[in-house]
Parts: C-alpha cells; structure tokens; sequence
C-alpha cells in the first residue's frame, strides 16, 4: 500500500524537512515530495533522495488546489517558526483531502488544532499538531509508565541540545519567550513563570553527564495538566551542550525580564551566526529525559527517569520521526483515528523508538 501514499513535506529542504524526506525516501516506497518557496533547493534534493521538487508557498490563496493536484494522500508541514502563524496549512490540507501533521512546538498554535476538528473528520482525515519529540515522545512515555504508579504527583522532563545550531527558524522560537512570562501548572495552580530562567541540572548517565537546562514554554504545560488528572506539577526545562551557550542565553533573558530589550528574537541573526561559530567546542552529545514522581502500586515513593542519549550529532533526527511514523501508520492503514488532535495518542513509544534505529541513539530507565 505503501507505493500508493503520497507525503509532500512543506519545508522539505529545512534542517527537519531534509532528515524526514531522506528518511522516508530511503526506508519506504511511498512518493515523496520535497515542497518549499525555493524550487532550486527542493530540486536538488529531490535529485539526491530520488523524490520530487515541488514549488509551493503556504500563504497561497491556491495552497489547497496545489496540493490536491499532487494527488498525494499527507502533508508534513516542517515550515516554522509556528509562534504567531495561524492555521491556514492544515485547513488548506482539509480542503484538498489531505492528512496532515506538523513539527510544532508553539503552545497556543499546538493547543489550538482541536478548532479544526469537525472539518477533518467530515473529510476523513487526520490533522495532528506537535508530530515531535514534544509532546508526542514526552506523551508516549508517560503513558507506558503510568501504570507504574498509583498516584502521578510530578511530571519534569527536558532536552538537552548537542552544540549543533539549529535552522534560524527554530532559534527564533526559542528566543520568542526568552525572558517572557509564561503560565506553568506548579502544586497543582497555574503560576507564571519566565522563559529560560530557573536554571536547574539534570545528571544524565555517562557519556553524557550532567547537563544545565531551564525553563521553556511548549504545548505539554497546557496539555499534560488535563491529560494526566491528579498531576500536581508539570515542568519542562530546555538546553544546550556549551556552557557558554547556556548561560549566555540565561543572562540574556534576564535582559528581556527587565525590560532593557523588548524581545530577544532581533538578535536571532546575529546569535545564530556566534552559536555556528563555537560549535567545534562542542562533543556532538544530546539527550531528552522524562521524570516521573508520584506513589507506586505500593503505596511507596516512587521515582522513574526515563533517558534518551544520541551522539555524533543524531539529535536533530528524533524530533522528526513522529511525522515518518505517522506516515508509516496512515500508509499502512493502521492508523484510524480522523480528526484534529494534538500529537498524544497516536504513537507508542516503541513506534517512536523504532525510527531511530541505526542511529547513535540510545535509551533507558532508572528507578529511584
């Protein structure tokens, strides 16, 4: 069924794009098209993947009539920064009969999807926002694990980056909420904190080891509230590699905080360009970590640390196989499910883990 299913990836030939067109090429006979404003860039990848280029701008007024002409079954949106950006690709991937999943980490866009959902499901499809290591990943592993305990009280969990910058797009979402109020579920009230502050280390297991992390606003501080009733406190803390990188953006919040800079985002040029620049200071080392503290089916504390290790730079790979692994499903008729939905639900964390595969990508889970 596979040859049949067609993926345009808006985006395609983006950091993320790039890894989900070649993985899809590579490990699948779907048709697959690299989509995107620049027709030079998608062409060449699309002659070094074997797929298709396909000139496409997502503020068309015939976004929809574009994409139904490809006759392609699922649009895979990889096209941020989604902070600000209104929902015109997946209504246009409804309109033209399309499934649709994108790459999100904007909280309000992300927990806004569900607006669309009577028009998916009267098109029979599938519309899911935040197809990404949050908060499907985060999500798939919570719910393997809630069984564990008979009463969830904390959920923290975080990233932690190699020195690999990412695309211009991603810093500038990053630096969106930088030094920014922003709510966060904390025992069990909704209190206001502030983007990249509370610095706080978490010690990942060797090669690894301890890392800084702090403060970032994403979809599962809304979502996980409501999906895990009882839930006292729900954290998620971000980072880099580079120390210098860490605390520089930590000082810089503090100068947003207090209102010496307006925003952080004008800079995103300039601190992009110093982030490639140190780079080679870095050891191409990331991880995500998800821990867990409540009461077992013992009635005893208990605390689990789920943890996830990549190397040679494989980081930036994991936030893109929810897209493959949904595409995968919906080829293979697997997936049922229509409608408008944040990405919870859909994938296990097997499914997840399986796209990783031949990848310098581990993981593993501690008791305390």
């Amino acid at each position: 069924m596979e040859k049949d299913f067609g993926v345009v990836v808006l985006g395609g030939y983006g950091n993320f794009g790039q890894v989900i067109v070649r993985r899809l090429a590579a490990t699948s006979a779907m048709r697959v098209w690299v989509a995107g404003r620049d027709l030079a860039k998608a062409e060449a990848l699309a002659a070094q993947t074997g797929t298709q280029a396909l000139q496409l701008d997502m503020n068309a007024p015939d976004l929809a009539e574009r994409l139904r002409a490809t006759g392609a079954q699922m649009l895979i949106s990889t096209a941020g920064p989604f902070q600000g950006q209104d929902h015109r690709v997946a209504r246009a991937a409804i309109a033209a009969g399309m499934h649709y999943a994108d790459l999100a980490d904007a909280r309000a866009f992300v927990c806004s999807i569900g607006e669309l959902d009577q028009a998916a499901r009267e098109a029979g499809v599938l519309v899911c926002a935040g197809a990404s290591s949050v908060p499907a990943l985060a999500a798939a592993v919570i719910d393997g694990l809630q069984s564990r305990f008979s009463r969830l009280d904390n959920i923290w969990h975080g990233i932690s980056s190699s020195e690999k910058t990412p695309g211009a797009s991603t810093l500038a979402a990053v630096l969106n909420y930088c030094g920014k109020p922003f709510a966060q579920w904390r025992d069990g009230s909704w209190q206001q904190v502030f983007g990249w502050q509370d610095l706080a280390r978490h010690d990942f297991p060797a090669p690894l080891g301890p890392r800084w992390v702090a403060n970032c606003d994403i979809p599962d501080l809304e979502l996980f509230p409501a999906r895990y009733p009882g839930v006292r406190s729900v954290r998620f803390s971000a980072g880099v590699g580079l120390r210098l990188t860490q605390f520089g953006t930590w000082a810089l919040s503090w100068l947003v905080r207090a209102g010496l800079l307006r925003s952080a985002v004008p800079l995103t040029d300039f601190l992009h360009r110093r982030a490639v620049s140190v780079e080679p200071f870095g050891d191409g080392r990331s991880g995500m970590f998800v821990r867990l503290d409540g009461l077992g089916n013992d009635a005893q504390p208990l605390s689990l640390y789920w943890e996830l290790l990549a190397e040679n730079n494989d980081g930036p790979n994991i936030p893109c196989m929810a897209a493959v692994a949904l595409a995968r499903k919906l080829a293979a008729g697997t997936l049922t499910t229509r409608g408008a939905m944040p990405c919870l639900g859909l994938l296990t964390r097997e499914e997840y883990l399986a796209e990783l595969e031949g990848l310098a990508i581990v993981s593993a889970l501690r008791e305390r």
